[in-house]
This record gives structure tokens, C-alpha cells and sequence, in this order.
């Protein structure tokens, strides 16, 4: 077995939870020939770094010779006891081995038997609205029909040919739209949001061309899951974030209104809080922006649940952005700045679970949070993790916007004797990625036309005259979208009152949510 293989079984015995190894130990110990899977087994998860080495100069009856083949069946035995440890908490494990006793029945011509089980796998099946699974049994159902069981009653039959016609339409739509968000979530990761006219008229067009047509009221629960997950990824990614929204409210509401699918779907469920947080964090809803947080954190109380490592790992994800995106709603970057001085140690293990298009998200978020607590030194730090990055084709726009702060930043580091290098440096940057527009134009060019000889005064005229020429974007639909990646704006007009950027924000946040806490009542 090769390396990499050896790191795979590594990997899966840190992943599993101890009543898991208890679970497989007790298995072992059935049998007396598997004792040397034991010890190998033992010997791998007393390791903090997989070491071959070490566990064959330690266990001296485990021969070099062999070990690869141990290694192949301890992994295969693994995965086998894992599906028995689960066969009662996951309903498809347990809906697929009704399948596979029912095609051990059928195999020895016993089809009265495999139809009782095929009927209970059904039922299941049904209840948790498994459509490959139901379409597999309705397969098997057609085979027991055609050895003349069944075939007598033509009610039968029809029923079993009709709900085949709707199991093939349901999944044929839950495909198509998969097959719709894979296409959003791929352009959004290279692009961001979008930001142009003809990117906005492309995108459109994809969605109109490409979705089936439906009656939302007749649609299954898994058709209604995919139809507003897609439905939140479009209008998040063209900026549309009242209709983000709704479809994402949609989507939290279809679970808790059938609570049985949270245990059975629990990662989708995460996923319609995270988008809804992200919705009302866009339209600054602070108070449900905080029931949602709680809400989040609740997952782990809600009975049922296997809290295993995927969905640990996503809980800790979404919450930790979630509780810094708090500190920006509010305003209180110093806050953030300590919530992120806390994670610190642990950040290299954060960033590994968010995977790299996460990771330059939150890169630029902790670089802004510094900003706004008018630390720019270590914004320039966080900065330039982004813009050292190799792959500049991933999340363009927070790339683009990167360097834009980092100017900003440069600035207020009083560097001026290289902001004219970073300037050109920058615009050569937005040039080949098709990305300068007006907001962009406009900063660059009051940097560039500052030195170290401009007076106090003249650099107060100069702060308003670049507010004035930013705020006639404001209300230009795709000029606008620039200043979410940074309050521009307030920035100004800090300089201009001589005010801290964080107390301008925070002034403007207590009064959004002041507004948002009236609307509410």
C-alpha cells in the first residue's frame, strides 16, 4: 500500500470518535486472528504523525512483509464495523441493506419473502424522500412482479410503472438543478459577485435557459431543497440579497417545518442558517442576524444528530465567521480584533477546514477588521497574504479589492515613497482582470496625486472631493457593489471629521439597527 494510502487510514482512525473505537475494538476482540489488527490499529491512533517506522521497531510480531496487507484489511474492516456502528442512526445505510437481504431472497427464488422487504424499504425510502434508493427498490419490484408475484392485481403494476414515471421526473430535477449550482458556485468562486452588466446579462440567461419547469407546491422536500439552495446562490451572487432572503428563509422553514429531515440532512440544514446569516448580515437584520447565530449553535443540542468530524468542523466554520461578521455589523472592530486574537493559536487548524476560497474570505475580513480599528500595519500583514497568493484566478474580486486596501493602508502608514510603485503594480493587476471601474479609477487616482508636500488642508478638500465623486455611484447597480467590499465611505469621512473610522462606523450601525429594531416591532 502506498504512502498516501497509509496516511488514508491514519486519517480515518483520527476521524473517528471514541465510542466509534470502542465500537470497533469490541469487534476485533470477537475474533482471536484479528489480534494483530488490533494492535496495528492501536498503535496508529496513539500517534499524533503517521510514523511506519516507529510501529514496526515497537510491535516486533507485525512483520515488514505483511504490513501492507494488514494495513488494506484493518481499512477495510473499519469501514465495515462503521456501517454497523451507524445501521440504526443512518436510515439509508439501513434502507440499502433491506435492498441488498431483499436481492439475497430474490437470488434464491424466495419472492414472497424479498417483497415483505422490499415494502418496508419502500415505506423508508418514502419517508425520507431517498429517490435513487426508491427508484433502486421500485427496479427490484418490477423483477419480483415479472416471476408472477404480484402481477395478477394490474392496480399493482400501473402503480409501480406510474410512480417510476415521477421518481425519474423528481430526480431528473434535483439533477438539473445540482447540475445549475454547481455551474453558479463554480463562476462565483473564480469571479465573486458579480460585478458587470454582461457578466449579470450572462448569468441570467443560464438561469432562465437552464431551470425545469415546476409547481413549487407539488415539489418533494429534496426538490424544494435544491430548488431554493440554487435559488440563494443566484440572487447572492448577482447582490440581490432581498431575494436571497426569502428563498433562504424558505429553506430553514422547510426544515423546521418537517423537523424528521434535520437529523437526516443535517449539513443542508447548517447551510440554510449559514446562507440566511449571510442574507441578513447583507441587509444589516441585526436582530435576526443574532437569533440565527443562536439557532446555529443550537444544532448541537437538537436530539438525533451524529455529531461527527465533517459536521463539527462545518459548526466551528460557520460560527467563528459568523461571530466576527457580529463585530462588523456592530461596528466594533476592536472586539473582532480580540475575537480573532483568541483563535489565533488555532487559526493554521481554522484555515485547513475552510479550504482555500474560504480562506482568502477571511483573510480579507480580519485585513478590513484591522482597518477599521486603525491598526493598517497589520492589515498590510493580512493583505499580503492575499495578494502572495498563486492562484489569483480564485475569488478575483477580493484580489482586486485586496490591493485597493493595501494602497489605502500604505497611505495611512505615511508610506508614500512606495505607493506609486504599488499604484502601477495595481493598475496592471485590475487591467488583466478586466476589473477597473469608476470606484477603482477614482482612488487610484487621488493617491496618485498625493505627495508629502500636500498640506493638511488641501488633503481635507481633496477627501471630499473623492467622497463626492463616490457617492454619484452609489445608486449605479454595478458601481454600487464596490463598496461592500469596503465602507469607502466612512472612511472618508473619518479623515474629514478627524474621527476614528471605527466610532464613524459604529455611529452608522447603532442607528441601521435602531432602525431595523423599529421595523421589527
Amino acid at each position: 500500500m502506498s504512502k498516501h494510502k497509509s496516511e488514508d487510514l491514519f486519517h480515518l482512525i483520527k476521524s473517528l470518535s471514541p465510542s466509534e473505537k470502542r465500537y470497533f475494538k469490541l469487534q476485533m476482540q470477537v475474533y482471536g486472528e484479528e489480534q494483530k489488527s488490533l494492535k496495528l490499529f492501536q498503535a496508529i491512533d496513539q500517534q499524533k504523525a503517521y510514523n511506519e517506522d516507529i510501529i514496526l521497531k515497537q510491535e516486533a510480531d507485525l512483520s515488514p512483509q505483511q504490513f501492507s496487507n494488514l494495513k488494506a484489511h484493518v481499512y477495510h474492516r473499519l469501514l465495515h464495523a462503521m456501517r454497523s456502528f451507524h445501521l440504526k442512526k443512518n436510515k439509508d445505510i439501513s434502507i440499502r441493506e433491506l435492498i441488498d437481504h431483499a436481492q439475497l431472497l430474490f437470488d434464491r427464488g424466495l419472492y414472497s419473502q424479498c417483497n415483505k422487504l422490499l415494502k418496508k424499504a419502500r415505506r423508508l425510502a418514502h419517508k425520507n424522500d431517498n429517490l435513487e434508493l426508491m427508484l433502486e427498490i421500485l427496479k427490484m419490484e418490477k423483477q419480483v412482479v415479472a416471476q408472477g408475484v404480484g402481477n395478477e392485481n394490474p392496480e399493482k403494476v400501473n402503480d409501480i410503472i406510474n410512480e417510476v414515471k415521477d421518481v425519474n421526473t423528481r430526480i431528473y430535477n434535483i439533477n438539473t438543478l445540482s447540475n445549475i449550482l454547481v455551474r453558479l458556485n463554480n463562476w462565483y468562486t473564480k469571479t465573486g459577485f458579480v460585478r458587470k452588466e454582461e457578466y449579470l446579462e450572462e448569468v441570467k440567461q443560464f438561469i432562465k435557459s437552464s431551470m425545469p419547469s415546476f409547481d413549487e407546491e407539488n415539489l418533494s422536500f429534496n426538490e424544494k431543497l435544491n430548488l431554493y439552495n440554487v435559488y440563494v446562490a443566484y440572487y447572492l451572487f448577482i447582490q440581490e440579497f432581498d431575494k436571497a432572503y426569502a428563498y433562504a428563509n424558505k429553506w430553514v422553514n422547510l426544515f423546521e417545518e418537517t423537523p424528521e429531515f434535520i437529523p437526516l440532512k443535517t449539513i443542508m440544514y447548517i447551510r440554510g442558517i449559514h446562507s440566511l446569516m449571510i442574507s441578513q448580515n447583507k441587509l444589516m437584520k441585526y436582530g435576526e442576524f443574532v437569533a440565527s447565530a443562536q439557532k446555529l449553535k443550537n444544532v448541537y443540542q437538537i436530539p438525533g444528530i451524529e455529531l461527527n468530524e465533517n459536521i463539527r468542523a462545518m459548526l466551528f466554520k460557520y460560527i467563528t465567521i459568523h461571530d466576527i461578521n457580529r463585530y462588523f455589523l456592530t461596528g466594533d472592530f476592536s472586539g473582532g480584533i480580540s475575537l480573532v486574537t483568541k483563535i489565533e493559536r488555532d487559526l493554521d487548524q481554522f484555515v485547513d477546514k475552510l479550504g482555500k476560497h474560504s480562506t482568502i474570505i477571511f483573510y480579507y475580513k480580519i485585513a478590513c477588521m484591522y482597518v477599521g480599528d486603525s491598526n493598517h500595519k497589520m492589515a498590510v500583514y493580512w493583505l499580503q497574504k492575499i495578494i502572495n497568493e498563486q492562484n489569483v484566478d480564485l475569488r478575483e474580486d477580493v484580489h482586486c479589492f485586496a490591493r485597493i486596501l493595501n494602497l489605502i493602508s500604505h497611505f495611512e502608514l505615511g508610506n508614500t515613497d512606495i505607493i506609486d510603485y504599488y499604484i502601477k503594480s495595481t493598475y496592471r493587476f485590475l487591467l488583466a482582470k478586466d476589473d477597473l471601474n469608476h470606484y477603482q479609477k477614482y482612488i487610484l487616482k487621488f493617491l496618485k496625486n498625493l505627495t508629502k508636500e500636500t498640506t493638511e488642508s488641501e488633503l481635507v478638500k481633496r477627501f471630499e472631493n473623492l467622497r463626492s465623486q463616490l457617492l454619484t455611484l452609489i445608486n449605479n447597480p454595478y458601481e454600487s457593489r464596490s463598496f461592500s467590499y469596503f465602507d469607502i465611505i466612512s472612511w472618508l469621512e473619518s479623515k474629514i471629521q478627524k474621527r476614528s473610522v471605527q466610532e464613524v462606523i459604529q455611529e452608522k450601525a447603532r442607528r441601521k439597527i435602531k432602525e431595523d429594531q423599529m421595523r421589527a416591532a
